[in-house]
């Protein structure tokens, strides 16, 4: 008995995931949705019963990010596995270029890949906590397309994601720069792109335009966030440079210190933001949830009344 349930786990382990490129070629929309690997073993099973409160909602994958600094690179597959072995999800574990070598990083390609993982989102990573620049370590790579190319060239059955920024990255100075930067990455290999979050419609669908332009034709999967608050929103906008709307913050605003108002006042903009990509032909929706599991059903709850909506 115990040898057969050791047989079912390795079979289960080795048998590849759905290549999330196959999944937006053949599915419309695609839905999925982002968590971040907590700090201890208590947040690990917490975010379990998080994840499996939102298999209700059957998301397309689900992906894992990767600490600042690659501080919690364990954690990240560690969560990785729980979701994909334990719950049944398709999993992208975030990668980055921060704090490993060449070889380093090949053996975690290696590792993710040999556990039957098929897709990973590749990024260069932000700068360790006290430095402002990013440094890469000694036979480190410097960018997110040197990864991506790393990773075609040792496991080319992968599929790659890869992050645009609708409103630029907020380390290059030049937008038209910015897309010439991410070009280079779906060039190496990237199969497609998911967006930094935005509040505006209208900015993504004009990120679109420009990529097209320039010749970039892989799925662009809008990244949107349900603000649960006016001081959390500002935060991360301040983080990542993307603008907030007048309407939005008075919107919140009016919810003052109710944290119900507020989230429900940022799940009625998010929940008009995916109406409005999805009519406009975006493929699917990807959702920086926080590790919270409300907003995401309160969401896919008022999906499934929208008839023109199908998940």
């Amino acid at each position: 008995m115990h040898r057969q349930k050791r047989n079912l786990a390795f079979n289960f382990r080795m048998v590849p995931d759905i290549q999330i490129s196959d999944l937006l070629r053949h599915k419309r929309p695609v839905f999925s949705l982002e968590f971040f690997p907590p700090k201890n073993d208590e947040g690990v099973e917490k975010l379990k019963d998080i994840a499996l409160s939102l298999k209700v909602i059957a998301p397309d994958f689900v992906s894992v990010t990767y600490g600042a600094g690659g501080s919690t690179q364990l954690k990240t597959m560690q969560v990785s596995r729980l979701l994909r072995k334990d719950l049944g999800y398709t999993v992208m574990p975030h990668l980055t270029c921060v704090g490993s070598t060449r070889d380093q990083l090949k053996d975690i390609i290696a590792e993710i890949h040999s556990e039957g993982f098929r897709n990973i989102m590749t990024l260069r990573g932000d700068a360790p906590q006290g430095q402002t620049d990013f440094i890469p370590c000694r036979d480190g790579l410097r960018y997110a397309s040197d990864l991506v190319a790393l990773i075609k060239s040792t496991y080319p059955d992968i599929c790659m994601g890869v992050g645009g920024y609708p409103e630029k990255h907020p380390e290059c100075a030049d937008p038209v720069q910015d897309l010439k930067n991410l070009k280079v990455k779906v060039d190496q290999g990237a199969h497609f792109i998911t967006t930094q979050l935005f509040f505006s419609n209208a900015l993504y669908f004009e990120f679109v335009k420009k990529t097209r332009a320039l010749g970039i034709n892989v799925p662009i999967l809008p990244g949107l966030m349900p603000v649960v608050s006016l001081s959390q929103v500002k935060r991360f906008t301040q983080m990542c440079g993307a603008s907030l709307p007048e309407e939005l913050i008075s919107n919140l605003e009016r919810a003052g210190d109710d944290p119900i108002a507020a989230e429900d006042a940022g799940i009625d903009w998010a929940l008009s933001q995916i109406k409005g990509l999805i009519a406009g032909g975006a493929p699917g929706v990807h959702l920086y949830i926080l590790n919270r599991s409300r907003a995401a059903l309160m969401l896919a709850q008022k999906l499934a009344n929208e008839p023109t909506l199908h998940h």
